[in-house]
């Protein structure tokens, strides 16, 4: 087991007796996480592969390499920018007679960041772009179920970074328990809304604050008026890229009554087009491992036993009871009932449900009587329709005609609400995520000379 204690003691020291990080030494420590992912990038998607079972390289090539990477280089390049002090207002009449005002963005000091498997190196790496940019050192602690990623993450960062700046955390759920409950200066874990709730009992100890990116039932509105093909084109690509293990992806869709034959219609011809075969497909991805696994197969199994009809998506018309790898092909389900185990649970697998609905103010009723969703998607060119959509929902993000966009871009924050997590990161909301805003003020000494004259004793001699 890895002495936690003594390298979280390393970095912890070497925070304090360095409070102030110039903006170089923070260039530099992105600039090597760079350098260490173009060096290792493919050995990476290699090693994410073997751990899955099979994964696509050019995914992975996409979503993890260049995925963590695009963060980081914008980090570097604005965060001279986002370190300068910022004025703010001391009000009348103190700004009139000297009085000063500024923040400061300062180190938080060591953050601990708890990566899942389902992008491990993305979700890993992309993070250090706020971390490193606001000056903090971290320890990273990546999932159990892909340790030949863990592994070689873990070699290439000790050859690029001091075990005080950078260092990997490999090992089981013990260890995790363990690091979470380390005195960091901030905590960030990204997985399971079932997992959270451990890891703020951990960090509360500590008084650690915690930024959770969870996931929940992300949906996927279909409007009334939408292009069934374009909606459906999206919603199956998204349901599909990794096999639908993406925190983001679209868990159900709802959809117009009389359009449920149309979009079932163009979903299987999108699966076609994207996945003309699937069992020994490099570009289909594998569920991670034997219990995901079953627990999907069980999704589907109490739903046939409860009546919901259940319609795999096969282009070849494979025979998928013996295969090497956990493949389960993309699958609908059609209006299954509250109590299905696949309308209850994040499902986190290539399955849709879709619901028919026909007012869309109850549909959005339904999302809202559920734990907020981290995502939510609405397909359709009616503004009005648009606007009662996004002023009748709270969600982590929205986004409008297609799905998992809003993650794109750096300057837009990313994180959850509710049961799908609490603060933000990328970009300069990252940074802010990862500083102490310190306030300064500075006094004049016409307002000190003011201030004696308000001070005690009020009731001066007569």
């Amino acid at each position: 087991m890895y002495d936690l204690t003594g390298r979280f003691d390393a970095q912890h020291a070497a925070s304090r007796q360095s409070c102030h990080v110039d903006a170089a030494t923070r260039i530099d420590r992105i600039e090597r996480a760079v350098n260490l992912l173009q060096a290792h990038g493919d050995a990476l998607c290699d090693a994410m592969s073997a751990d899955f079972g099979q994964r696509s390289l050019d995914q992975s090539r996409m979503t993890d390499i260049r995925g963590a990477i695009g963060p980081l280089k914008h980090a570097a390049k604005h965060l001279r920018r986002w370190m300068r002090p910022a004025r703010r207002s001391t009000g009348f009449p103190m700004n009139l007679l000297g009085g000063r005002a500024r923040i400061e963005y300062q180190p938080l000091g060591v953050v601990g960041c708890i990566s899942p498997w389902n992008f491990p190196v993305q979700l890993a790496f992309g993070p250090l772009g706020g971390i490193f940019a606001a000056g903090n050192r971290c320890m990273v602690k990546p999932s159990e179920f892909t340790p030949a990623t863990s592994a070689l993450m873990a070699e290439a960062v000790a050859n690029a970074f001091d075990a005080d700046e950078l260092t990997i955390i490999e090992g089981d759920a013990e260890i995790g328990a363990a690091f979470s409950a380390l005195p960091f200066d901030h905590l960030m874990f990204t997985g399971a809304t079932s997992i959270a709730t451990h890891i703020l009992r951990a960090a509360a100890t500590n008084l650690v604050p915690v930024t959770l990116e969870l996931g929940g039932k992300s949906p996927a509105i279909v409007g009334t008026n939408a292009d069934i093909t374009a909606a459906a084109d999206s919603i199956m690509a998204g349901k599909t890229m990794n096999a639908g293990q993406i925190c983001l992806a679209p868990d159900y869709a709802l959809v117009p009554e009389a359009a449920v034959a149309e979009f079932v219609s163009a979903a299987k011809a999108a699966v076609g087009t994207l996945y003309p075969m699937i069992k020994d497909n490099p570009d289909y991805t594998s569920v991670i491992n034997d219990r995901h696994f079953d627990r999907l197969q069980g999704y589907l199994s109490d739903a046939r036993a409860k009546g919901v009809e259940v319609i795999p998506i096969n282009p070849a018309d494979e025979d998928f009871s013996q295969q090497e790898h956990r493949r389960i092909p993309p699958t609908l389900l059609i209006n299954p009932g509250d109590d299905t185990l696949v309308m209850a649970d994040e499902i986190f697998g290539p399955l849709l449900p879709i619901r028919s609905y026909t007012d869309l103010g109850d549909t959005l009723g339904y999302i809202n009587d559920r734990p907020r969703p981290l995502g939510l998607y609405y397909f359709g060119n009616d503004r009005d329709e648009q606007r009662q959509v996004l002023d009748g929902t709270i969600s982590g993000g929205v986004t409008l005609n297609d799905v998992m966009m809003h993650i794109a871009p750096e300057d837009l924050p990313f994180g959850g609400v509710g049961a799908s997590g609490t603060g933000s990161y990328h970009g300069f909301d990252g940074f802010r995520n990862f500083s102490h805003a310190r306030a300064i003020y500075s006094q004049s000494s016409l307002i000190a000379r003011l201030a004696k004259t308000i001070r005690p004793p009020y009731r001066k001699a007569a």
